[in-house]
């Protein structure tokens, strides 16, 4: 059994080791190639980005190397023949030498050009442009030296690959050989589905690009640890990001920039506060009697957060910027949409970006997240990372202290356990901090704790106990947290993430009420109050805290302050089944890339009569206005460019 293993599964692990130290290799000289533009690492980010490097080029590694594990673990006697063998060889060293060698070291020359790594645009590009030979003719010629370095690695894979032994196996008997066999294909199978998912949690999102931000401290960093062909492969289905141009440049900066000057003059100054910003999992506007009383006869599924509404300042006409958690917490924290395809899953997603958080840090704030998941098990904490948050805790934190307690369902933490867990870990944390803690019992499979299941109203649909739930884990959390020296000098912020597919009533039906959201904002102190009727979108929030904070500086976001930039208009824009969506106070558009589909006025909450024909005027205005931000939005993600340029 022992020489059996040694021969065979073994044997392909040791070659399969070989390729990452390789691949270690090169992103070694990826990183010395491009130090000026990556910056120094700290020596006490190494470990995590060794994490990271692992993960990504384990998926390179499996990718490319498909064929060689399928024909290295077929139960067959003939694959150990000296043919067969020399056949794995070349198979293994002409297949690494281009996609890991090769390809990893053009990405080092690629990214001092582009500051990103080569996705299968560029191979579209290289595919199309008659002029590549002589441009990879002309790089190798300037870059002699990685060439040499190319030609090392491969040297040094085909000798390390030959130290290897293969002496086949010392099984003779089929009954035993072949079932042996099977187990290792299966073996194979298992490790290679778990290696390219990259989590034995088979909830667990596939990994992006975006990812990569998780293990860095910059968004530079997170070139050095991705890899080939792990960027090409995972974006090939991706078509190429299409910038789309309705107006020249300067007209449509002119319309629509989301360059923010703010000018000092601020409607309202909170200080210095404290900010715990909650992500409320699909809590549509219609659970909230106090957001839609003409749909709640009763006292609807949020009565708690319908009392902090009243004391608080409540935006009754709020919309999310997209129909996905994913899609949510970049609105949220950076201000940048996801329109067609979410903004994290783009390769152009990995770029320098200036947050709502990492701006709060440099105010001396610490900056958290929790979400009783496992880790990045949904890729928030990629996000986050993004967004520049610098602490995360997650459902191995909370198991940690409570060891044998089942108090989870099929996503992570119950909401009221981590909520309390939350209010604990707020008292230990030093003062200013901006805390995010994302709600999830209200996702499907919409179950509950046994000691509150048939205690929560019924509702309309499975959704809604959950969310009353919710609403009373709230309630506790308030009840302990209101005793603690932080809790008043704090500005807590209530938005959804997204509505849900179960909506109850017609008006929630629409394409504009399925995204129709609770948002408001609650100070103790009763600093804020008051209701706002406009039209608002999670992408004003980072505006509105900066606003509030009294941040001076230019910065980068798509919304708006809604205190204090009467200038830009009070929109929500989204996508809803690939149309994009555009929310006025008083009409309702839908266009495709060129033009506008549909209109209906606000009041038409049924949205039964479509106006297209109609108000020719303000529907042109508005057209023209959502193009612009379209156009912004298409142009920036395809440039990476999320800062604002230092005036020359």
């Amino acid at each position: 059994m022992k020489k059996l293993l040694q021969n065979d599964f073994i044997v392909l692990i040791f070659r399969l080791l070989i390729l990452y130290l390789i691949l270690l290799i090169t992103q070694v000289v990826f990183y010395f190639y491009n130090q000026s533009i990556v910056g120094n690492i700290q020596l006490s980010a190494l470990p995590m980005m060794f994490k990271g490097a692992m993960k990504f080029n384990t998926i390179s590694i499996l990718y490319l190397n498909t064929v060689f594990l399928v024909l290295s673990l077929i139960p067959f006697k003939f694959r150990e023949k000296k043919w067969y063998q020399k056949m794995l060889f070349w198979i293994y060293t002409i297949s690494n030498s281009i996609g890991l060698v090769v390809m990893n070291l053009a990405d080092a020359v690629y990214y001092r050009y582009t500051f990103k790594r080569i996705t299968s645009e560029e191979m579209h590009f290289f595919r199309e442009n008659d002029n590549t030979g002589s441009i990879i003719l002309k790089s190798m010629g300037e870059n002699w030296y990685l060439f040499l370095v190319g030609i090392a690695l491969i040297a040094l894979m085909v000798f390390l690959y030959k130290k290897i032994p293969y002496s086949g196996s010392c099984i003779k008997k089929k009954g035993i050989y072949y079932p042996l066999h099977v187990i290792l294909l299966a073996f194979g199978v298992l490790f290679y589905v778990f290696g390219i998912r990259s989590s034995f949690d088979l909830k667990a999102r596939p990994v992006t690009l975006s990812y990569a931000a998780f293990y860095t401290q910059s968004a530079p960093q997170t070139s050095v640890i991705l890899s080939n062909p792990f960027c090409t492969l995972r974006t090939i289905r991706m078509k190429d990001f299409q910038v789309l141009e309705y107006f020249d440049e300067e007209t449509a900066e002119k319309i629509f920039t989301p360059y923010h000057y703010p000018c000092g003059d601020f409607k309202y100054l909170i200080g210095k506060k404290n900010i715990v910003l909650f992500v409320l999992e699909s809590f549509n506007r219609e659970h909230s009697k106090f957001m839609m009383p003409h749909l709640n006869k009763g006292e609807g599924y949020t009565p708690f957060l319908d009392s902090l509404m009243q004391e608080g300042y409540a935006f009754t006409n709020s919309f999310s910027n997209g129909r996905k958690s994913i899609e949510s917490l970049p609105s949220i924290l950076i201000s940048i949409p996801s329109y067609k395809k979410p903004f994290p899953l783009l390769p152009e997603s990995v770029g320098e970006m200036k947050a709502l958080p990492s701006i709060l840090e440099d105010y001396g704030y610490s900056t958290h997240f929790f979400c009783g998941t496992t880790e990045n098990q949904m890729g928030f904490e990629a996000i986050g990372k993004m967004a520049g948050i610098r602490n995360f805790y997650n459902r191995t934190h909370f198991e940690k202290l409570h060891p044998g307690e089942n108090r989870s369902n099929e996503w992570g933490i119950w909401d009221m356990d981590f909520l309390q867990f939350f209010e604990q870990e707020l008292n230990r944390i030093d003062t200013p901090f901006f805390a995010a803690f994302y709600t999830l019992t209200s996702h499907h499979p919409f179950n509950l704790p046994e000691e509150y299941q048939g205690k929560m109203p019924t509702g309309v649909n499975p959704l809604q106990p959950c969310v009353a739930y919710t609403d009373l884990s709230f309630r506790k959390f308030f009840e302990k947290a209101s005793q603690e020296s932080w809790f008043d000098n704090t500005l807590f912020i209530f938005v959804a993430d997204h509505a849900s597919g179960y909506n109850a009533y017609e008006e929630s039906q629409t394409a504009k009420g399925s995204t129709a959201i609770i948002y408001f904002l609650y100070t103790p102190d009763h600093s804020l109050q008051g209701r706002n009727h406009e039209v608002v979108q999670q992408l004003d929030i980072m505006p509105t805290m900066l606003g509030l904070m009294g941040y001076e500086k230019p910065y980068f976001a798509f919304g708006r302050d809604v205190f204090n930039e009467p200038e830009r208009r009070a929109v929500t824009t989204n996508c809803v089944n690939q149309i994009y969506q555009c929310i006025t106070d008083s009409l309702s558009i839908y266009m495709d890339d060129e033009q506008t589909l549909y209109a209906y006025a606000a009041t038409d909450t049924l949205q039964q009569h479509d106006i297209l024909d109609l108000s020719k005027a303000e529907q042109r205005n508005l057209n023209d206005y959502f193009k612009a931000i379209i156009q912004a939005y298409t142009t920036h993600v395809h440039n990476k460019s999320y800062v604002v340029p230092e005036k020359k």
